[in-house]
């Protein structure tokens, strides 16, 4: 596990990637314990952030993207600072020895903060799904039903040096009617702390309330145990980060959990697929951006494809490592490999670092699709169009993608405006978690004084 994983909450049992599984996947019965004081103290946020959930629930759309553009205004004009602190907390982390995959997510500069900036603005353009109808109808009695969205009241979040999802989640639940409870670790504390007072301002400033948008992390790894275990004051807790964290959420938590996140990604290089197309493809998906999760981490290689070579030299030359197994290594000629190991197969590397596999055929790379995928995201490229098919069809993963990069597995590329997380489980929400999946639904009856027969 992380040193950033175990301060976002305490967790001396979550294996790692490499680790085999046994008594420490099994569920626990509790939340760790957490001292009398920090869970009043969390409770009573709790209860102010349930209060401020009513008051966004019966705020209109209007009002709430009044309060997305003064939280995009503050940021604005408060980015030195923003950006102050986080060069605080990432010269702290590197002088800790935080390793530059995780330095990379908590770094936050001027064409970051414009990201965020671009993503609150273009929340407020979205339609409001609360309220939305899914269905309805008048039955023969004449009782008219709707079933219709509404918010889910109070969320709360667990993440790790990740200062862009406390203003990715603070605008997704404003404008979902949420409130939110905010456990962001100490790896961006200056970060979080100086967001954190910019959105409550701005909330304060439109009239709406500031309790909304709250943070347990002054009671640090204790504040997470207590919120995991707020169950009846905390509707649903989502965690965004590696793998220990997330495991240590789903295993220890008392509050309902979406399962987020976790990406051992692959993309299956077909025969058809051409060098003119794979190239740009790979180099994206894997050296954009290789800390965040929609990051390819395994490329599957059809032994007959002719741009496998080209592949793996262009990616070789963009600085990725490539565990590359026998066949792949007798492919790659003078191109460096290191030998790959079954540990290859399961890792997410987060970092420029590949696993390379050749396989026989298509049959064999969704068996190793099957085995090994933690259910994000699978590519294919290829020009075959029934192999696309069939792989569309018998990949189980939240989302699948023909012949363009992972990357765009994504909210605000996918036109959500930001997500609180890439949900990889199947109820309730799955992929890329915007507006509409911050909300549930209700069912509405009315009569004329009916009486059931």
């Amino acid at each position: 596990m992380s040193q950033q994983a175990a301060d976002a909450i305490r967790d001396t049992s979550a294996p790692g990637p490499s680790e085999s599984p046994g008594t420490a996947d099994r569920p626990t019965d509790r939340a760790p314990d957490a001292p009398e004081e920090v869970r009043r103290a969390v409770g009573l946020m709790a209860d102010r952030a349930r209060t401020a959930s009513r008051a966004l629930a019966r705020a209109d759309r209007d009002w709430k993207d009044r309060g997305l553009h003064a939280i995009a205004a503050s940021l604005d004009a408060r980015r030195a600072q923003v950006i102050a602190a986080n060069r605080e907390d990432v010269a702290r982390e590197r002088e800790a020895g935080m390793g530059g995959a995780l330095l990379d997510r908590l770094r936050l500069d001027d064409a970051r903060v414009d990201a965020l900036i671009a993503a609150l603005r273009e929340l407020a353009g979205l339609p409001d799904p609360v309220g939305t109808v899914v269905r309805g109808q008048t039955l023969p009695n004449g009782l008219r039903l709707r079933q219709v969205h509404v918010p889910m009241g109070v969320v709360g979040a667990i993440y790790e040096a990740r200062p862009n999802v406390t203003v990715d989640i603070a605008g997704l639940a404003l404008k979902s009617g949420n409130a939110v409870l905010l456990r962001g670790g100490s790896a961006a504390a200056a970060t979080n702390r100086a967001l954190l007072h910019l959105i409550r301002d701005a909330l304060h400033g439109v009239g709406l309330p500031a309790d909304a948008v709250q943070s347990v992390d002054e009671y640090g790894r204790e504040g997470a145990n207590a919120l995991m275990a707020a169950r009846g004051k905390v509707d649903v807790l989502i965690p965004r980060g590696g793998r220990s964290l997330i495991q240590a959420v789903v295993r220890n938590a008392t509050v309902p959990v979406i399962e987020t996140g976790e990406g051992n990604v692959h993309i299956f290089l077909d025969e058809s697929a051409s060098a003119e197309t794979a190239v740009p493809i790979l180099l994206n998906a894997k050296t954009q951006r290789p800390s965040v999760c929609n990051t390819v981490e395994t490329l599957l290689i059809h032994h007959r494809c002719p741009a496998a070579p080209a592949v793996l030299r262009e990616l070789s030359r963009a600085g990725v490592r490539l565990h590359a197994d026998e066949r792949a290594r007798a492919i790659a000629g003078d191109v460096p490999t290191v030998p790959a190991t079954e540990e290859d197969w399961a890792t997410e590397y987060m970092d420029l670092d590949l696993a390379v596999a050749v396989v026989d055929d298509l049959d064999a790379a969704l068996e190793h699709i099957r085995r090994w995928s933690t259910g994000h995201t699978e590519a294919i490229l290829t020009n075959h169009l029934a192999n696309a098919e069939r792989f569309i069809a018998e990949v189980d993963s939240a989302a699948v993608i023909v012949n363009a990069s992972t990357r765009f597995t994504d909210g605000g590329q996918l036109g959500l405006g930001a997500e609180v997380g890439i949900s990889t489980q199947k109820m309730h929400a799955r992929g890329p978690m915007g507006l509409r999946e911050l909300t549930t639904t209700k069912w509405i009856v009315q009569g004329d004084g009916h009486v059931r027969s």
